[in-house]
């Protein structure tokens, strides 16, 4: 019987092909990502390291593959500003720890229950300040840092750029880099072998070094040097309330980009499904291993994991083993990212931030879905207009309060022959969200009997009821009643509050009681939900 099988044989060899060309994808990513955080290029690479060595070993999603991702790098950029290199270990150690808590308390499902079009919002506002920053790096530039800034820079961007040659050359490498990787896929399927990326970096470089252009490039420091190993004066910076913050902003973001992306990977293949507590515990266990390095922050990246899934990846074995050829490179040739020039790797992510935004989905969800469409927008805006953490929560917020609105539907019918009662219908969730619609159409009903219908209302909360039993008890106050035995809805021959309602449809009456309908009263029938 022989060792391995023909079957075997074939798997192998296709995770060993996958692997190289998600190597061939990460590699730049890693350095571009890492540049763009204002961090040591080794880094990026350190981090997809351990994230095909460590949580590519682990149980969750087999086909996922996880690394530095563009959608957090806005986030590290401003947490290294604020708290130093050296407390980004701290950072993504806590965001770790986290992430394994909630995974081992089996949350990692509930964050599919965040609404999509927060999380659009937040990749279209990450993409918008990853692109504006990026746009200074373009022209060998320095951003001011914040997406207002970064924007409100840009005039002064451009002066400066048309007037130096050098800028103009860096500018031209870059514009050229981020257009190669948008028409690569156009060509035919031999030559998109090769990923987009590595080519239009590799072009780049080549046209550098070979005419000595003027332009920045990668410096690089040595993986040894590059790596900062968490100490525990350095843990003690966790009781900054502002630094705890930043933790649990990574936490839930990173948690939720990698959710997203496995939901979104797993559509891709007809395999196993990803168990989404496992996954976040192991990208817990990846982030936890990155804080010890005082590496960057990881998570599932939805362009490698496509790349792997596309290139007939079939286990984990790929994913872990471009985790080891990444290690590879950092050992045996780091030197050659220092031919790199930055503004090739920021025309990388500036093609990577604008595939953030959702460009060709807005125009359909304004017509189908205007209110989604508006939390997307308001998301993003602002995330640009104050930061990430922020800006999610007012997305969040926005999406309840859309959802109430929503939930609290009434539809209000009037019935009025001009003789006799007028008759009043409510149906759907009559909650204090609609209450000055009610109250409206109430109050501008003739002075009539009036027959109120709860029969069709879902849900009637304390606010709704108690204004109706004011309304009613006002407007029964102040007409005049010819009949003495008709009573006041409250009073001895009242048809029921809206609190008495299980009584049943059968008992449905209106404030006349027995004694009849009083001209003028108001009549409520008590057919409606308790609130």
């Amino acid at each position: 019987m022989p060792l391995i099988t023909a079957e075997q044989r074939r798997t192998l060899r296709a995770d060993v092909t996958a692997s190289l060309v998600v190597f061939l994808v990460a590699l730049p990513l890693c350095v571009g990502v890492a540049v763009a955080s204002g961090v040591p290029a080794e880094l990026g690479l350190i981090t997809g390291i351990v994230g095909g060595l460590v949580t590519g070993l682990l149980p969750g999603s087999s086909l996922q593959v996880s690394g530095p991702a563009a959608g957090l790098t806005v986030l590290v950029f401003t947490a290294v500003s604020d708290y130093g290199l050296p407390a980004l270990g701290v950072i993504v150690l806590g965001a770790g720890l986290i992430q394994l808590v909630l995974g081992a308390l089996r949350l990692g499902r509930w964050f599919r229950a965040i609404s999509l079009a927060v999380v659009q919002g937040m990749l279209a506002g990450i993409g918008l300040v990853l692109i504006a920053g990026q746009l200074y790096a373009l022209a060998d530039a320095k951003a001011p840092g914040g997406g207002l800034a970064d924007l409100a820079g840009l005039p002064r961007l451009v002066l400066a750029t048309v007037t130096s040659q050098n800028a103009l050359l860096a500018l031209a490498v870059g514009a050229g880099t981020a257009r190669l990787i948008a028409v690569w896929p156009r060509l035919s399927g031999r030559a998109r072998v090769v990923p987009g990326a590595l080519v239009a970096v590799g072009v780049a470089t080549a046209l550098t070094a070979l005419f000595d252009l003027p332009i920045a490039r990668v410096e690089v420091t040595g993986l040894l040097h590059a790596i900062q190993p968490l100490g525990l004066s350095d843990a003690k910076r966790l009781a900054d309330v502002g630094l705890a913050a930043t933790v649990v902003a990574f936490a839930l973001i990173a948690s939720a980009e990698s959710l997203f992306s496995a939901n979104a990977v797993d559509r891709l293949h007809s395999g196993r499904r990803t168990d989404y507590d496992k996954e976040l515990m192991a990208q817990g266990a990846g982030n936890s291993v990155c804080g010890l390095l005082g590496s960057l922050p990881m998570t599932a990246v939805i362009v490698r994991s496509s790349a792997n899934v596309q290139a007939g990846a079939r286990t984990k074995l790929s994913r872990v083993l471009h985790g080891v050829w990444l290690l590879l490179f950092a050992a045996f040739l780091p030197q050659a990212l220092s031919y790199v020039p930055t503004a090739a790797l920021a025309g990388v992510l500036i093609h990577a931030g604008w595939k953030l935004i959702p460009v060709k989905e807005i125009g359909p969800l304004w017509r189908d879905h205007r209110g989604e469409a508006v939390v997307l927008v308001v998301t993003a805006a602002a995330i640009v207009t104050t930061n990430m953490f922020e800006g999610v929560l007012i997305g969040l917020l926005l999406a309840v309060v859309k959802t109430a609105w929503a939930m609290s539907h009434v539809h209000i019918s009037v019935s009025d022959s001009g003789i006799g009662p007028v008759r009043v219908r409510l149906s759907g969730n009559a909650t204090f969200l609609r209450l000055p619609r009610i109250l409206d159409t109430l109050e501008a009903l003739p002075q009539r009997h009036v027959e109120l219908d709860l029969s069709g209302v879902r849900h009637l909360d304390h606010a709704c009821m108690t204004a109706l039993q004011s309304w009613a008890d006002e407007r029964n106050a102040h007409v005049s009643q010819p009949d003495a035995e008709a009573g006041v809805l409250g009073g001895p021959g009242r048809a029921g509050t809206a609190a008495e309602s299980s009584a049943g449809p059968d008992t449905a009456g209106t404030a006349g009681g027995a004694g009849g309908q009083a001209r003028g009263s108001a009549g409520i029938h008590p057919k409606g939900p308790q609130p």
